[in-house]
C-alpha cells in the first residue's frame, strides 16, 4: 500500500513517511507521548473535580462556571495535542494539514463554548431572579436567536482565517438581509415585539389577561404569536404585535380587588332602618376573611328605590375567592334584612286609568291599578 494521503504535494509513499519519522529522535517522541499522557490524566482529574464541585455548590453563578467544563475540557485536550505536536519536526505539507485541522477544530470548539456560555449565563440569571421557572420556558426563542447569531459570526470568522474572501459573502448577506426585511416586515415586527414582551414583561406565562373582549390564561409566548387559553377552553392565538399595541388587563398582578355593589330599597323604608343599614352591611363584610371594608352610604334617590352603595376590598386576586366571599356577604345581607323587615325594591310603576264602560245594564266607573311584577 503505497498511497497514504491524497493531499496534493504531501508525502504519498512509505519511504517518504519513513523519512518523515526519521526527522525526530526517539527522545522527541517519548517527550511528546509523556506530555499527551500527563495532559490527559491531569485534565481527567480536573474534570472529576469540576463535576463534584458543581453538584455540591449552592451558588448559581459558581454552578454556571463549573457547568462549562463540558465545553472547556475538549479545548484543553486539543491544546495538549497541539503542544506535543509542536515539539516534533514535520514536513511542510504535514504542517499545513495539521495547522488547518487545529484551526478548524479550535474555532468550532470556541464557537460551541461561547454559545454554551451565553445560554448558561441567561439560564443562571433567570434561575437566580425568577424562582417560578416561567421565564426559562419563555427564553427558548431568545436562546435560539442568540445561538444562531454566534454560529454565523463564528463561521464567518473561521472562513476568514482559512483564507476565504468573506467580503463578498458579507455584502451578499447585507443585501439579502434588506430584501428579507422588506418582504417579512410583519414577521420581524412580531419578532421585535417578542423581545418587548420578554424584557418589558407586561405579562408572563400563567398570567390571566383580558385583551379587548378576549380573556384567558397565557400558556405560550413564541417568537411570532402568544397563545391564551380562554375560560371556555379554546385556545386564542394573538400575534405579538397585536398584543403589544392593545390595552392589556393583567389580573394576576392584582394584589387586591375593589368591589362596589348597590342595594335598592323600597321608598317606604323608615328613617331608622335606613340609618342602621350601613352598620349592618359593615358588620357582615368585616365578618368575612380577606376583606377590608371601606364605606357604605345612602347614596341616592333613584327612580323607583332608595340606593345604598357599598365599597370594600378583597385582599386576594383569586376570582373564585372573590365569588365565595361575595356570596357569603349577599346571604348575610338577605338574612339581616329579613330579620329587620327591610324590603328590597323592584322596578315598579303605578298607572291609574278611569274609563266609562257602556253596558245594557248600567254604567260603571272602573279604576284599574297596574303594578309591574305583581297586581295591587
Amino acid at each position: 500500500m503505497d498511497t497514504i494521503l491524497n493531499t496534493p504535494g504531501s508525502a504519498t509513499s512509505l519511504d517518504e513517511w519513513e523519512s518523515l519519522l526519521a526527522m525526530n529522535t526517539v527522545r522527541d517522541y517519548l517527550i511528546s507521548a509523556v506530555i499527551i499522557a500527563s495532559g490527559i490524566i491531569l485534565i481527567g482529574v480536573l474534570h472529576k473535580i469540576a463535576q463534584t464541585q458543581q453538584s455540591k455548590s449552592k451558588n448559581v453563578y459558581v454552578r454556571y462556571l463549573l457547568g462549562l467544563h463540558t465545553y472547556i475540557f475538549p479545548m484543553l485536550y486539543m491544546f495538549v495535542f497541539y503542544v506535543a505536536y509542536r515539539l516534533l519536526t514535520v514536513s511542510d505539507n504535514v504542517e499545513v494539514v495539521l495547522s488547518y485541522t487545529f484551526t478548524i477544530a479550535f474555532i468550532l470548539l470556541l464557537i460551541r463554548l461561547i454559545a454554551a456560555a451565553v445560554t448558561s449565563a441567561i439560564r443562571s440569571y433567570l434561575q437566580e431572579h425568577d424562582g417560578s421557572g416561567d421565564k426559562l420556558k419563555q427564553i427558548r426563542g431568545v436562546i435560539l436567536i442568540l445561538n444562531a447569531v454566534v454560529w454565523i459570526v463564528g463561521l464567518i470568522f473561521l472562513f476568514d482565517n482559512l483564507g476565504f474572501n468573506v467580503t463578498a459573502v458579507l455584502t451578499g448577506l447585507g443585501v439579502g438581509g434588506i430584501a428579507i426585511a422588506l418582504a417579512a416586515q410583519t414577521i420581524l415586527g412580531d419578532l421585535f415585539n417578542y423581545f418587548v414582551i420578554f424584557f418589558d414583561r407586561p405579562f408572563e406565562l400563567g398570567d390571566f389577561i383580558v385583551v379587548d373582549d378576549k380573556l384567558g390564561t397565557v400558556e405560550y409566548i413564541g417568537l411570532k404569536t402568544t397563545r391564551v387559553r380562554s375560560l371556555q377552553g379554546e385556545q386564542v392565538v394573538f400575534s405579538n404585535t397585536n398584543l403589544t399595541s392593545s390595552r392589556i388587563h393583567n389580573y394576576k398582578r392584582m394584589a387586591e380587588r375593589r368591589i362596589v355593589f348597590k342595594l335598592q330599597l323600597v321608598y317606604d323604608t323608615s328613617y331608622e332602618k335606613l340609618q342602621s343599614i350601613p352598620g349592618i352591611v359593615r358588620a357582615i363584610v368585616e365578618g368575612q376573611g380577606d376583606t377590608r371594608f371601606e364605606r357604605a352610604h345612602f347614596s341616592a334617590f333613584s327612580e323607583y328605590s332608595l340606593t345604598i352603595e357599598v365599597v370594600y376590598y378583597i385582599l386576594s386576586a383569586d376570582y373564585n375567592r372573590y365569588m365565595d366571599i361575595q356570596q357569603q356577604i349577599n346571604l348575610g345581607i338577605v338574612r339581616a334584612f329579613h330579620q329587620n323587615r327591610i324590603q328590597f325594591a323592584l322596578p315598579t310603576y303605578h298607572v291609574k286609568l278611569k274609563k266609562k264602560i257602556k253596558s245594557n245594564v248600567n254604567h260603571t266607573d272602573v279604576a284599574i291599578a297596574a303594578n309591574e311584577g305583581r297586581g295591587d
